[in-house]
């Protein structure tokens, strides 16, 4: 008697496996596929003008019919920034906890082509029946209030996201970690466990947000007799209560700068996940009404970010802020890996000014540190270990402390994004195959328009500079009636190189012209020529490689 094939759960991650941020993953069963996050990451120094960078949804939008809706863990754009551009594609519903569907209702005014998205608020404890799949939120600690682990139940058995999570028992906002869920599934039983790696190198535990508070209050009294900057994530919500109720506490006005900021805040205020005391916050052009001491700034551009309010700041051209020496400047968070240089520039800029600025002790990550992720696995039991959410050496640094906790190395999967990972709930799970991923660059509001062509060209441009040869052609003779003219952008200065492009002109006219009389009339001939034989001269004479862009107008 011949046994029926059962199906098989396959988890694909879409992105997030080689970067800290970008997180997104696909959960398919049959006919049934479910997303958790839908992130964004920043872009690498090499992505020049580069705004965003997106994940590549083509398998979504190729099983779209398949596509139920998408569960987001918590607000921060690693997790949420890629929704309004991957909506585009693939409509479908989102679920979230109140805050978090808040701050993306925020986002999607900003894309008027985007209404009419079904979103809905899921509370602790609910579930949402999605096709094949069983989708309950749990509550856990994180940098931002509101953030949820998921318990997905499927047909094969149960899968546990933990989104970005850190187990803080004094949390500013809200209640501590749900730890008696975790458990309880874990004696049910859980088939697979997907969890964050980001602190995953370093040992103990994350310390309390509330640490924070009692640092702030600290450095408040030490500068009773200064004005006071406080630059932190704009979705950190919880560090901003703290501020505020440090404030309030020394008696001090407070000002809100930042557009990422003021949007956060309003929303997290409207909802009630922040209490401002009456009276607290001004506008930023009450500030010449109130002596320094009695004020503290809450900016964005902790990261050094070009464009934060912040960076604008140092760089003395924000319209309404300068910085006065005697300042008090808190940098109330670590560099992400890739930023130290443009915080530690920041931190030069600030100083020059004469503003003291303050960086040590003033953050907490959001993120679980060994010891926790320990806990969360003592809890969980998962019968394979899949870590997610970070670079390969913090994946590997989560894959050893799980097998130091007694999980076969078989069982766990260090996976890449666009890998299949398939599981039938008894004793198969292996990775099958690779479905298409990668990153869509976003520019102003061309949103795919640049890919690696036009990004080494425009490193090749950064590097090397152009020149560019004018020339035009008698369209009945094919002779030559005007030019070479050669423009030079970003290679020398053409004032202090005039024998150098007198040569080069020299060189240019004489190939030109050595072509037509060989009735060589073929542009891409000629350019070619053109090309050849100015980029050999340069190289020869100054070891350079510009672009070379012969422009050929018929008369």
């Amino acid at each position: 008697m011949k046994t029926e094939q059962k199906s098989k759960l396959r988890i694909i991650p879409l992105g997030g496996l080689e970067e800290i941020g970008m997180n997104i993953t696909a959960f398919e069963y049959e006919d049934s596929i479910i997303v958790v996050d839908c992130g964004l990451s920043f872009p690498n120094d090499d992505m020049l003008g580069i705004d965003l960078v997106i994940p590549d949804v083509s398998y979504l939008k190729n099983n779209i019919e398949k596509v139920k809706g998408f569960f987001i863990t918590h607000g921060h754009e690693d997790h949420i920034g890629a929704i309004p551009y991957v909506l585009r594609e693939v409509n479908a519903p989102i679920y979230g906890t109140k805050l978090t569907i808040g701050i993306i209702e925020n986002k999607l005014k900003e894309f008027p082509g985007l209404k009419g998205i079904k979103k809905k608020v899921v509370k602790y404890g609910q579930s949402i029946n999605m096709g094949c799949f069983r989708v309950e939120f749990i509550r856990i600690n994180h940098s931002i209030s509101d953030a949820a682990a998921l318990a997905i139940f499927t047909p094969v058995g149960t899968i546990i996201h933990t989104g970005d999570f850190k187990i803080d028992y004094t949390p500013v906002f809200g209640d501590p970690t749900d730890l008696a869920r975790f458990a309880e599934l874990g004696k049910k039983g859980v088939l697979a466990m997907l969890c964050e790696s980001t602190n995953a190198t370093k040992e103990g535990f994350t310390m309390s947000e509330r640490t924070v508070g009692r640092t702030f209050d600290n450095l408040f009294a030490e500068n009773v007799n200064h004005r006071i900057l406080v630059a932190t994530f704009a979705s950190n919500v919880d560090r901003v209560q703290q501020i505020i109720n440090t404030s309030y506490k020394y008696g001090r006005k407070v000002v809100v700068e930042g557009r990422s900021m003021v949007n956060i805040i309003g929303t997290a205020q409207e909802l009630g996940y922040i209490k401002i005391p009456e009276g607290t916050l001004i506008d930023i052009e009450q500030l010449k009404n109130y002596p320094d001491e009695k004020t503290v700034l809450i900016t964005t551009g902790s990261q050094g970010e070009s464009m934060a309010a912040l960076s604008r700041m140092a760089a003395g051209i924000h319209k309404k802020v300068s910085i006065k020496p005697g300042d008090a400047i808190i940098l109330s968070s670590n560099p992400i890996p890739g930023n130290e240089k443009a915080v530690s520039k920041i931190i030069n800029e600030l100083s020059q000014r004469g503003a003291n600025v303050i960086y040590q002790d003033t953050h907490v990550s959001g993120h679980a540190c060994q010891e926790e992720i320990k806990l969360m696995y003592s809890l969980v039991h998962p019968k394979y270990s899949i870590p997610i959410h970070g670079e390969y050496r913090h994946r590997l640094a989560q894959a050893k402390l799980v097998s130091q906790l007694g999980i076969p190395k078989d069982h766990i999967f260090l996976m890449s994004s666009g890998d299949v990972l398939e599981l039938d709930g008894k004793e198969h799970a292996q990775l099958n195959g690779h479905v298409h991923t990668g990153s869509i660059l976003v520019d102003g509001l061309g949103v795919g328009d640049v890919g690696n062509i036009v990004l080494r060209d425009r490193q090749s441009l950064s590097q090397n500079g152009i020149i560019i040869v004018v020339l035009s052609l008698d369209s009945q003779s094919g002779q030559l009636l005007a030019g070479p003219d050669i423009v030079s952008r970003g290679f020398v200065y053409v004032r202090e190189s005039e024998d150098l492009m007198e040569e080069a002109h020299t060189l240019v006219t004489h190939a030109v012209e050595n072509c037509l009389d060989k009735k060589i009339t073929d542009w891409n001939r000629l350019k070619t020529v053109i090309r050849d034989t100015l980029g050999d001269y340069l190289w020869k004479k100054m070891k350079r490689s510009p672009m070379v862009l012969p422009i050929i107008m018929e008369i």
